[in-house]
């Protein structure tokens, strides 16, 4: 059974910073799986925030274009996201995602496994 679990989530003012890990287990060949982070403000869609192919290849949405990092440390299982420079509208439970396909498309459907999320809050 696979399962992903997020941690690294908190409360911070904005500007502040915080990192993410969804450490994988029960996963075979996660190496060659696409990963991403989504996020679910309330009230709002799950929307994909970055995604990360199997070669390495990264995307992100607009929003957060040189301020979050993508990255996978397939040795260790885990996927992460540097958060920097957060912004009140960064507000929002942040998952992470897996596929068993090579590329990372920014939606939802494309995604099998699910963590349990993280909840993000900052502050202004």
């Amino acid at each position: 059974q696979v399962q992903l679990v997020e941690s690294g989530g908190g409360s911070v003012q904005a500007g502040g910073s915080l990192k993410l890990s969804c450490v994988a287990s029960g996963y075979s060949y996660y190496s060659v799986n696409a990963l991403a982070w989504f996020r679910q403000a309330p009230g709002k869609e799950r929307e994909a925030v970055a995604g990360i192919d199997v070669d390495g290849t990264t995307q992100y949405i607009d929003s957060v274009k040189d301020r979050f990092t993508i990255s996978r440390d397939n040795d260790k299982y885990t996927l992460y996201l540097d958060m920097n420079s957060l912004k009140p509208e960064d507000t929002a439970m942040y998952y992470c995602a897996a596929a068993r396909k090579k590329r990372a498309i920014m939606r939802a459907d494309w995604y099998g496994y699910w963590g349990q999320g993280t909840q993000v809050t900052v502050s202004s």
